[in-house]
């Protein structure tokens, strides 16, 4: 089966996982697969090893095909490396444990988790992050209330 990505946005997004995944690997992460800019605005699905919580790929939002991993020990030192950051539009969740699954979900700060989906981003389903990676939701029944002014009346006569 054939695996297709598309390229970024412009020369700016390029570079900018070109430098994450280059900072990473000389703070010692390894590139697991991947990590080569190609012709136009393409870069190779990237997988990163050994990636600390410092490094930019794991602080920063990419917005490129790059996975930093990084090991951790419980879940709740899982979930406070994901909370450990200024940003919260998405996050990922790979567990064969339905109770695992649940508390990972709940305690993320993010506007959307997926678990064991790849992709989790649906016009039906409201769309937007926490933090600095948004505020409010787009998107499904609850986006149109982004545009309404709700007014409260109380009377007495």
């Amino acid at each position: 089966e054939e695996t297709t990505c598309g390229p970024l946005i412009n020369k700016h997004g390029l570079h900018k996982v070109q430098a994450h995944v280059e900072e990473a690997v000389a703070n010692g992460a390894e590139v697991l697969t991947g990590g080569t800019a190609r012709e136009g605005n393409f870069f190779d699905p990237t997988v990163l090893g050994g990636v600390s919580a410092g490094m930019r790929c794991f602080r920063e939002e990419t917005f490129g095909p790059l996975v930093p991993v990084c090991k951790f020990s419980t879940d709740d030192e899982a979930i406070a490396l994901a909370n450990d950051s200024s940003s919260g539009l998405a996050a990922y969740v790979f567990t064969k444990d339905l109770g695992r699954a649940w508390k990972a979900a709940e305690g993320i700060e993010a506007g959307l988790v997926g678990v064991n989906e790849g992709v989790i981003s649906t016009a039906n389903m409201p769309f937007g992050g926490v933090k600095e990676s948004g505020l409010g939701r787009e998107g499904s029944d609850v986006g149109i209330e982004e545009y309404l002014e709700i007014k409260y009346i109380c009377m007495g006569f």
